[in-house]
C-alpha cells in the first residue's frame, strides 16, 4: 500500500471442519498478508464447512458497515464437505467473474492442470468485497499476491475495487 492509499476494514474467515487457530496457516497468510498491506483486520474466524453456519456468518459481515471486504479461504474444492460456493455465491449483488479465471490461469502456472478444480470466486454483496480462495497457504499466497493486494490498494491504476467499498 501507498502512502495515498486508504486502509481497509477486511475480515478473514477459514472455512473448515478441522482447522484450529493453531493450525490454520492459510488464514494466517491472509492475516499477515493485509496486515503488512497495511489494512485493518477487524474479524477472524474459523467456520465449519456447513451452508448456513457460514452463510450465516458471512452474512452478518456483509451487514456490518465496518467491514469493507471478506477473505475467506477453504471449502471451494468438490468433495461434499466443500460448501464455500454453494453457500456464498447466492449472498452476492454481482459477481466478479475475471478473479476466478485470473485465480485459474495464475494457478495453472504453479500446479498445472490441478488447477481445474479449483473454485475460487469472488463478488460484492452490500458494497462489501468478498474473495474466496481454495483452503491451501500456496492458494491464498497465489490470490493475495497477484491479484487481490493490487485490487484493494486504491492507489492501483488504472482500476481497483478500494473505490468502490
Amino acid at each position: 500500500m501507498t502512502e495515498k492509499s486508504k486502509q481497509l476494514k477486511l475480515a478473514v474467515i477459514t472455512v473448515s471442519d478441522t482447522r484450529t487457530e493453531e493450525t490454520d496457516k492459510s488464514g494466517k497468510v491472509l492475516v499477515d498478508r493485509l496486515v503488512a498491506a497495511g489494512h485493518r483486520l477487524v474479524h477472524k474466524s474459523i467456520v465449519p464447512d456447513d451452508v448456513y453456519v457460514l452463510r450465516a456468518e458471512v452474512s452478518r459481515l456483509i451487514a456490518d458497515s465496518e467491514v469493507q471486504g471478506i477473505l475467506l479461504t477453504g471449502g471451494t474444492g468438490f468433495t461434499a464437505r466443500d460448501n464455500t460456493q454453494k453457500a456464498i455465491k447466492l449472498l452476492f449483488d454481482v459477481d466478479i467473474d475475471g478473479f476466478g479465471e485470473l485465480f485459474r490461469q495464475l494457478s495453472y502456472a504453479e500446479i498445472g492442470t490441478s488447477t481445474v478444480q479449483s473454485r475460487a470466486f469472488a463478488g460484492i454483496a452490500n458494497s462489501t468485497i468478498v474473495f474466496c480462495l481454495p483452503g491451501s497457504p500456496g492458494a491464498c499466497v497465489t490470490g493475495w499476491d497477484k491479484i487481490i493486494a493490487e485490487q484493494l490498494d486504491s492507489a492501483h491504476k488504472p482500476c481497483n475495487f478500494a473505490d468502490k467499498l
